[in-house]
């Protein structure tokens, strides 16, 4: 049975939060205001705190202001953005686990609860096989305005096992890397759980769990 290894995006792989940065970027362009970036940045630091609820809160109003948009647009706007300001923000230690699973011949994963034009590019500029992250609903060619999944929470445990159901993956045979306390719904049940610069909550129940604790 294959073995697949799944990283974390923001703060695990990255030593950013991607979302915060979009939202600037997005306020330099012009394509929103202020105002709303501090509405979406504060329902993103609930979701910091472990309030799952806060960063779909941010994704849904977000979805919907980009209703109508050529989703091909969109995805060449994340591209141009990742490589101007994202791609060189990675840990080194993420390196070195990616480089290390993909010498084992793991497949390598992202389980992100980034957007899926983000996912896409990060996985290509880093060498993963696949991503699990929010999709969004398109219809002839355009965003609707509708998310179609987001793995937050038990979100992320529900994509997840759907992915490795339909490549006949165990969650047994996974090591799953992460800093988020809200991913402690998915981090039991794979086989190795890996804790990455924790937040507070993760760092106490991965001492108590006796989990790994990486500095990266």
């Amino acid at each position: 049975m294959a073995r697949v290894a799944l990283f974390d995006l923001d703060l695990t792989v990255l030593d950013v939060n991607s979302g915060h940065r979009w939202l600037a970027h997005e306020v330099r362009a012009g394509r929103m205001t202020w105002l709303a970036a501090a509405w979406a940045v504060g329902w993103m630091l609930r979701y910091a705190a472990g309030w799952e609820s806060g960063l779909e809160q941010a994704y849904r109003r977000g979805a919907a202001g980009l209703a109508g948009e050529l989703e091909a647009t969109m995805d060449a706007r994340v591209r141009a953005w990742f490589h101007e300001e994202i791609a060189e923000r990675v840990r080194p230690g993420a390196l070195e686990a990616i480089a290390r699973h993909r010498e084992a011949g793991d497949r390598l994963v992202l389980a992100t609860s980034t957007s899926i034009y983000l996912a896409r590019v990060a996985a290509e500029h880093f060498g993963f096989d696949d991503c699990v992250a929010t999709t969004f609903e398109v219809e002839d060619g355009r965003l609707t305005g509708r998310l179609r999944s987001i793995p937050i929470g038990a979100g992320k445990t529900r994509c997840v096992e759907a992915w490795a159901e339909s490549q006949g993956v165990r969650l047994e045979d996974c090591t799953f890397y992460t800093d988020s306390s809200t991913d402690l719904e998915l981090l039991p049940r794979v086989g190795e759980p890996r804790v990455v610069h924790p937040d507070r909550r993760l760092n106490r129940a991965a001492r108590a769990r006796g989990w790994p604790v990486l500095e990266w």
